[in-house]
């Protein structure tokens, strides 16, 4: 495996997400499969307020920073958007999805910018975002190449994006 991180949504601290990367699908499986996998699940159950819920993706646009360690910035802020779009829109989507994670990289304070495409349903994208500080996130919140790919994106769906605010659990 090459990236785990457990991070709790900001100000709702019963909300939490798990980021996981693989090198391959056979690794995916494997870490699914085995014992203590099966065991962390089963006892998350008790805490879920809804079913567990996995999707995995592929990539659109993912280009791990040159010497950004995400991990190790203590107080980073990761965002993990959701974009819907209709299904005679999905490869439209796609692009805006790409284009904003490859305009983003070169934005102020950022750690991570990954573009995603769930394997089940390729209309509905995923963006992860790492950034140094809250500051920096909402910078780039407001950066006109934001605000353009966010409008392109609602007039394809008249919805506007989910996006949810994470800190790192397990770091100390």
């Amino acid at each position: 495996m090459s990236g785990l991180r457990s991070l709790g949504q900001i100000g709702r601290p019963g909300l939490f997400a798990i980021l996981e990367t693989w090198a391959d699908a056979q690794a995916q499986t494997a870490h699914a499969e085995a014992a203590h996998t099966k065991e962390f699940r089963s006892r998350l159950q008790s805490l879920l307020r809804a079913p567990y819920d996995e999707r995995p993706h592929h990539v659109l646009s993912v280009v791990p920073q040159p010497g950004a360690r995400a991990a190790g910035v203590k107080g980073a802020i990761y965002v993990v958007t959701h974009v819907d779009v209709p299904g005679k829109f999905q490869d439209e989507g796609a692009a805006a999805v790409k284009q904003l994670s490859e305009a983003s990289r070169g934005d102020k304070g950022n750690l991570r910018f990954d573009g995603l495409t769930q394997t089940s349903r390729p209309n509905h994208m995923t963006v992860i975002e790492v950034w140094k500080d809250p500051r920096s996130a909402d910078g780039h919140a407001m950066a006109p190449h934001t605000i353009a790919v966010s409008r392109e994106a609602e007039s394809m769906s008249g919805s506007l994006y989910d996006e949810r605010l994470y800190r790192v659990l397990d770091q100390k």
